[in-house]
This record gives structure tokens, sequence and C-alpha cells, in this order.
């Protein structure tokens, strides 16, 4: 299975945050798990990072993913554009888009790890939380 991480599900996990639900929690330390982080999520770990929300930096996330065997980041292509949603903000329908890409495309089983209502109630994509 393919879970693709929303921006706070992979801070969360790195912070240690007591937000983070058990399912996601599970999911994230399951070393059998495919984890997919979008390029638009370490874009906004950084941001959020740079105006003082979160403690983990770039650095780090990019040192966590690049020594987990499971992790994979997925860059915003122009199959990620086609697949974007306008029923959702730009943020939320790229983080759903790579998921549909995975899906659609690449013929995986897929789910978003977030606690986004938006993304949950859009139906475009299995959430887990």
């Amino acid at each position: 299975m393919v879970y693709v991480l929303d921006t706070h599900v992979l801070i969360w996990f790195l912070e240690g945050n007591k937000r983070l639900s058990a399912a996601a929690k599970t999911i994230l330390t399951d070393t059998a798990a495919q984890l997919v982080i979008p390029t638009l999520v370490l874009a906004e770990a950084a941001y959020l990072y740079a105006r003082k929300r979160t403690s983990v930096g770039i650095d780090r996330i990019l040192t966590e993913i690049a020594s987990a065997e499971n992790c994979t980041v997925y860059p915003l292509d122009e199959r990620v554009a086609a697949h974007v949603s306008g029923n959702l903000d730009l943020h939320d329908a790229i983080i759903v888009g790579t998921a549909i890409v995975y899906r659609d495309v690449l013929g995986k089983e897929v789910a978003i790890v977030t606690r986004d209502e938006m993304i949950a109630r859009s139906g475009l994509v299995p959430v887990v939380w």
C-alpha cells in the first residue's frame, strides 16, 4: 500500500507531536508501508520552519527521508498537474493529485494520511487518520 503524506503528518511525526493519530503513527513506523512525500510537502515544511511554526527544519526532513528505505519524494510534474482538482485549495489539490497519479497512472493501491477534512470530504482518494 502506498501512503501519500500531508505536511502536518510528516511534521507531527518528526516532532513527536501528540496530535498525530495512532493510525498515522502506525503507518509511519511500518517499514513495509511505502511512504510518498509530494515536493509540495517539503516546500510547506520549509516555509513553516522559516516562519517558526515548527521546530523541524528541511535539513532534518531530508536526512530522515534519505535514511528511510520506504520513503519516496514525488515531484510536482505534468502528471500531477493534470490531476489537480478545482474543488480543493491548491496545496490540497497537489497532494490529492499525487495520490491519483499513484493510483491511476502507476496502478498502486493508495491512501492519503491526513487530518484535513476537505481532502477527506472530497472523496477523490481514501484517507487514513
